[in-house]
């Protein structure tokens, strides 16, 4: 398992990207900022595209020539396909979260690898807290202020899943897309009570045992998921489609990009 001051350094580097995303997104966060529409009728800010552009610079200095798939460039048209390795970016996930001024929005980064989110990344600047996982590593989280310079001597605490009860089950839901199917299932799976949070934070209140199960049956996109995903699986947790009980793969071009219902849980065999 990854040690408390030991992330890899590959995914060191994702957090600095992150870190570097978060300290621009704040700028403006923090601005009378103007919100357009995107022709799926979602709304984007100058923060999506300036964190974008960051993100984007920063993974091909990593990584040159690496293929990336990234939400706003995918909004704008510029679809690279799909290989055995690439990297998922939502640079402003949660962006109705952002424009309430909740804070509970994030920037992701995910290294997806056959279909598997192998490591990833979560960042929620207005938390001061990041989250990153890798595949056999294991997954850490850290206070990191978006506001200073990173700082080389963060300190990591490692995170784990709790094992599911038996009874007295959490479940965390969408703050902004709740819908009936949701509620349904809580109430079918004897849910005894339920968290609200914003953007791909869900993930994450699960692989640092603050609920232990997240359902979502309305839309999202592999950008949304693929970064949370990746902590919470190497947190020690799973995400499943919630029809078939198959693993969320990602890659799913052909359906432009957009998941399945899923169950994302703190065991590795779903509910």
């Amino acid at each position: 398992m990854m040690t408390a001051n030991h992330p890899s350094p590959r995914l060191t580097r994702l957090m600095q990207i992150a870190h570097a995303a978060g300290a621009r997104i704040m700028t403006i966060y923090n601005t009378d900022f103007e919100v357009e529409q995107k022709a799926d009728t979602s709304p984007v800010t100058d923060a999506d595209t300036a964190a974008e552009a960051i993100i984007l610079d920063g993974l091909r200095t990593l990584d040159p020539g690496a293929n990336i798939i990234a939400e706003e460039a995918v909004a704008g048209g510029a679809v690279p396909h799909v290989s055995d390795e690439f990297y998922l970016v939502d640079p402003l996930d949660g962006t109705r979260e952002f424009i309430s001024r909740n804070g509970e929005f994030t920037v992701n980064i995910a290294l997806v690898r056959n279909g598997v989110p192998v490591a990833g990344v979560v960042y929620a600047p207005a938390l001061s807290r990041i989250y990153a996982g890798e595949a056999g590593l294991g997954a850490v989280m850290a206070e990191v202020d978006p506001h200073a310079p990173w700082n080389e001597a963060v300190r990591y605490e490692p995170i784990s899943c709790p094992a599911m009860p038996g009874a007295g089950r959490k479940a965390v839901a969408s703050r902004s897309h709740r819908d009936e199917s949701t509620e349904r299932w809580l109430t079918e799976n004897h849910i005894a009570d339920t968290v609200a949070a914003g953007s791909s934070l869900k993930f994450c209140l699960l692989a640092e045992g603050r609920a232990h199960l997240y359902p979502r049956f309305g839309r999202t996109m592999e950008w949304d998921t693929a970064a949370g995903h990746a902590v919470l699986a190497a947190a020690g947790g799973s995400v499943v489609e919630a029809e078939t009980g198959m693993p969320l793969v990602y890659g799913k071009q052909a359906r432009g990009f957009d998941n399945p219902a899923f169950i994302a849980s703190v065991s590795k065999g779903g509910i």
